[in-house]
């Protein structure tokens, strides 16, 4: 049994596919706004029964509004929680974490990690290693790294973001300007050439901003999805950027736009 994304105790094999049937539900309402039972019934393959409960989940956690015969979105539905992130593409974000840790040089050294379902990925990675300082805005990040006494852990303040678990505002850019590192690892809803990357919040914008100016060197975490995606706020211009590692999914006409622009590009093959 495990647990999934919205807390019920279902067969784990269960878990994923519910997880990912959230997913579409809050996307297809991030398309129409307003969504009917058999409309989502249709588009899903299941039962109105079934989407019936995942809709009472979905409204329980405050992520959408059960009306008369469907749901309709609550405020901008654009971003996903990171809890239901964690559920797309897992196998890309893994292995892209896998190649990023390995970009990590060994020994003393320090590295910034943003929030996110693919950094938290990198955390998993880089866990085992030693004389590492991890400088984090993400609770995510920070719990992953907690119970490893071999590395050297530091926490910025901060308001938390639901959505994300970050901690963002002028308490965790504060923390931010008052360090150096040697990499930062920047988790991203979206990087292009015309835009840079970019993310859905104004304010985890700015921290993250205050992150990379702070660092010696950039590695962007993005898996194909958001190669080419544009979304409100930008973290970083190109020129900011010194790396980006993706999947073998992502648009390889904007790679190689991204990679005229100076950016080395890592791509690993999800097959």
């Amino acid at each position: 049994m495990t647990h999934t994304a919205a807390g019920f105790l279902v067969p784990r094999a269960a878990s994923s596919k519910r997880s990912q049937r959230m997913v579409s539900i809050l996307e297809l309402l991030a398309q129409r706004s307003s969504v009917s039972l058999a409309e989502f019934s249709d588009a899903l393959r299941a039962s109105a029964a079934t989407i019936r409960r995942d809709l009472a989940d979905l409204e329980t956690q405050g992520l959408l509004l059960r009306t008369h015969g469907g749901a309709r979105a609550i405020g901008s539905p654009s971003e996903l929680p990171v809890r239901l992130k964690d559920s797309q593409f897992r196998q890309a974000k893994q292995l892209i974490a896998r190649k990023a840790a390995q970009l990590i040089p060994s020994g003393r050294y320090a590295i910034a990690l943003s929030g996110g379902s693919t950094t938290a990925e990198v955390a998993k990675a880089l866990a085992n290693r030693s004389e590492l300082t991890i400088v984090t805005n993400s609770l995510t990040t920070a719990m992953e790294f907690a119970s490893h006494p071999n590395l050297k852990v530091l926490m910025t303040g901060g308001l938390i973001r639901s959505n994300s678990f970050e901690l963002v505002g002028s308490l965790a850019e504060n923390t931010f300007n008052a360090i150096n590192v040697g990499t930062a690892i920047l988790g991203t809803d979206g990087i292009s050439a015309l835009a840079g990357a970019t993310t859905h919040d104004e304010t985890e914008a700015k921290t993250n901003l205050a992150m990379v100016l702070h660092a010696e060197r950039v590695l962007v975490v993005a898996d194909g999805s958001k190669v080419g995606k544009i979304t409100l706020a930008k973290v970083a211009d190109l020129e900011q950027i010194h790396e980006l590692v993706t999947d073998s999914s992502a648009d390889p006409d904007e790679l190689e736009r991204i990679a005229a622009a100076g950016v080395t590009i890592h791509v690993v093959d999800v097959g």
